[in-house]
């Protein structure tokens, strides 16, 4: 399980979800004043970062199965998504591209996830090296606060890893600044958790795979990834399926309990590391990476 849309404090009735996922998906918040990487131009960029604009997430997502009604891009979706309400929230904060290649098991003979498919994986070492480079890269061109966000739970090892080293690399450079932002995951295996336990739901149904929660929180930031209609009607699913956990009285509105947690713990948590920096030494045109 892992991670989405709404910013209100209380749970959101399913129009008003549907209505945010709607102008989420479509993009209307698009354009120089976006705060997503690829929808900005060089020159865009470059005149947020300017401006003030020098936090950075980089949402790490993964393609892997989730059983039978949760489509393969389900963390990929999920953190870009959630990303985006983060840095709505903080204000002077971009988000790169999701990074999609994330460790799922081995290739040859299969193991963990890589027996279903769908599911990509890489080595470790691979997804490491592709976390540092990344960072670099947006270091290079002036950010100084990097927060590795990730949404899977198999990596969150690897997040903190590649922080360390990069800010014993940074060590004389005050002004740059890696995180692995584990609050962000860690949200949704216990706020989130509790609330649904605190409504009825036993923790074998909110389960540790594309179980209740896992679905919920999914029908909450893009229901088209979840096939409802086999889900009312087909048997419940089990390990032989990818799936621990009971999906079948999933809903946006649980859901939604789970993005509110994930969204105010990582807000909470970042600007927690921002003030621990300020103030911060002015950025420098030029710098070791």
């Amino acid at each position: 399980m892992a991670a989405m849309l709404g910013l209100s404090a209380a749970v959101l009735p399913s129009c008003a979800l549907a209505a945010q996922n709607a102008a989420t998906t479509t993009g209307l918040n698009t354009g120089a004043s976006s705060v997503m990487l690829e929808q900005l131009t060089s020159t865009e960029l470059r005149e947020r970062i300017a401006a003030g604009a020098t936090t950075v997430l980089i949402p790490v997502g993964g393609t892997e199965q989730s059983g039978p009604y949760l489509a393969l891009g389900k963390h990929n979706v999920r953190a870009r998504l959630l990303a985006q309400q983060i840095a709505e929230k903080l204000g002077n904060t971009i988000v790169a591209p999701v990074i999609a290649y994330v460790p799922e098991g081995e290739i040859k003979p299969p193991t963990g996830h890589m027996r279903f498919s769908g599911t990509l994986s890489i080595p470790d070492a691979t997804f490491e090296a592709l976390l540092e480079a990344t960072a670099r890269s947006l270091r290079q061109h002036g950010f100084r606060d990097i927060i590795l966000l990730g949404d899977h739970g198999g990596y969150q090892k690897n997040l903190s890893k590649v922080a360390q080293k990069l800010n014993q690399s940074w060590e004389a450079d005050h002004a740059s600044r890696a995180y692995a932002l584990l609050d962000y995951y860690q949200a949704a295996q216990t706020g989130y958790v509790a609330d649904l336990k605190s409504r009825g739901y036993s923790e074998a149904e909110i389960g540790l795979h594309a179980g209740l929660a896992d679905t919920a929180l999914m029908l909450a930031v893009d229901k088209t990834l979840v096939r409802t209609s086999a889900l009312s009607r087909e048997p419940k699913p089990g390990p032989a399926d990818g799936v621990q956990g009971d999906p079948r009285r999933a809903t946006a509105e649980l859901g939604q309990l789970g993005v509110q947690h994930m969204v105010d713990a990582a807000v909470s948590r970042i600007r927690s590391y921002l003030r621990e920096r300020a103030p911060r030494a002015a950025p420098t045109s030029s710098h070791r990476n």
